[in-house]
């Protein structure tokens, strides 16, 4: 099977823009910086997640510090 010449075009998960698959395309799959950040903001506000169970908090804890478990 031979590789295609055209790079494979993906969308920006943030803006839905068109981007290039290169190496040179440095925020790929973001067609930009900005868009890289504003999907980083969205994960550290939670606005995003990937589903699972829930953790639960465990009572004690190591100096000062809560444990999280599964």
């Amino acid at each position: 099977m031979a590789a295609s010449s055209q790079p494979l075009i993906v969308s920006c998960p943030t803006c839905k823009a068109p981007v290039a698959w290169l190496p040179e395309q440095q925020f790929r799959p973001f067609c930009s910086e900005r868009c890289k950040l504003i999907d980083l903001g969205e994960w550290a506000m939670e606005e995003k997640r990937i589903p699972g169970e829930p953790l639960e908090e465990d009572e004690g804890d190591i100096d000062g510090q809560i444990i999280w478990r599964p």
